[in-house]
């Protein structure tokens, strides 16, 4: 069973964010960028099946710019087989991304796609619920633990839910979007970077794969949030009682 995993190039999550002079977006300029946090425990997943025997290949895919191919080598230094890049400088929408994911998975035929349930930087949580309705296959969202059958025909997902925990079990392949809780990603050893580095990467691009990611959404102005105002001590519970009442 191959195992497409998509990652995706953020601005790392220490980092302060600056917004652009012209608030049209967050400025990128000389900012660290690593991989969304829950695209490394997507990959640790895929690893760790490979690991078990129930995956024979482990497939990390990015779309974005020529630098997501650092974003990439972290996948392969953490275990991921090869990888494919589709590169584009657009911004692409969720929407987008998941067209692009189903072609590719066409391509590729994997028993699972495993995502990051949302990135940091947009928060969308969209991808991996559009891509299970493009290919019309099933989907577990938030995992929290992600058992493979021996034959690879199913999958059981146990997620967490306001209530408690629930455990689907679903028919490969299926879509899976992972959650916090789900593991804890291994660290990329410098050795295993450096061998990262001569590992080829499939570099292809949206028109090679049939899909328009002309963004439908315009980004009209971008603003920081309002600064905390400074706390005050009160003297008495009067005093609150009034400020609560009047304030």
């Amino acid at each position: 069973m191959r195992v497409l995993v998509a990652v995706k190039r953020v601005v790392d999550y220490a980092s302060r964010i600056r917004i652009r002079p012209d608030g049209s977006g967050v400025d990128k300029a000389n900012v660290k960028m690593s991989m969304n946090p829950f695209c490394e425990i997507a990959v640790e997943e895929a690893v760790r099946l490979k690991e078990r025997g129930l995956a024979s290949e482990v497939i990390a895919v990015s779309v974005g710019p020529q630098q997501s191919q650092e974003t990439l080598r972290t996948a392969l230094a953490m275990g991921a087989d090869r990888a494919t890049l589709v590169n584009t400088d657009l911004e692409v929408e969720p929407l987008g991304v998941a067209k692009l994911l189903a072609a590719l998975s066409k391509q590729e035929t994997p028993g699972m796609v495993l995502l990051g349930k949302q990135s940091i930087d947009g928060d969308n949580n969209q991808t991996g619920q559009m891509l299970s309705a493009l290919m019309s296959w099933p989907q577990a969202t938030f995992a929290y633990t992600v058992e493979v059958d021996v034959d690879g025909q199913k999958a059981h997902v146990t997620r967490e839910i306001d209530g408690g925990l629930e455990t689907l079990k679903l028919r490969l392949p299926a879509v899976v979007t992972t959650d916090l809780r789900l593991n804890e990603p291994r660290y990329a050893t410098l050795p295993n970077l450096m061998k990262a580095k001569k590992k080829q990467i499939t570099i292809t691009t949206p028109s090679e794969l049939g899909v328009d990611v002309t963004p439908q959404i315009r980004t009209i102005n971008v603003q920081k949030p309002p600064e905390r105002q400074a706390g005050i001590v009160l003297q008495s519970v009067d005093e609150l009682v009034h400020k609560l009442k009047n304030e």
